[in-house]
């Protein structure tokens, strides 16, 4: 089953790479664009009788070795669910 994993830093965790952008947007002129979050995807194709089963493996593989749990996030897709 395809997954989809996106990983993103918390929200009290300073993304200075997300500064860098919106700083660059605004040079642009894209006052609007008020902040960004930049992150990672990741997708995964599981072997899984189920959706479950397979948002089950994609979150112990982001637990593990994709995401930093201490100053990151995750959430998984399974199939556009």
């Amino acid at each position: 089953m395809k997954t989809r994993v996106f990983v993103t830093l918390k929200p009290s965790v300073f993304d200075p790479q997300g500064k860098t952008i919106v700083d660059a947007l605004r040079s642009m002129g894209y006052g609007a664009v008020r902040d960004v979050r930049q992150g990672k995807y990741f997708e995964l194709d599981v072997d899984a009788s189920s959706a479950d089963e397979a948002r089950s493996v994609a979150a112990e593989v982001a637990d593990k070795l994709l995401a930093n749990p201490v100053i990151e996030s995750y959430r998984v897709e399974v199939d556009g669910k």
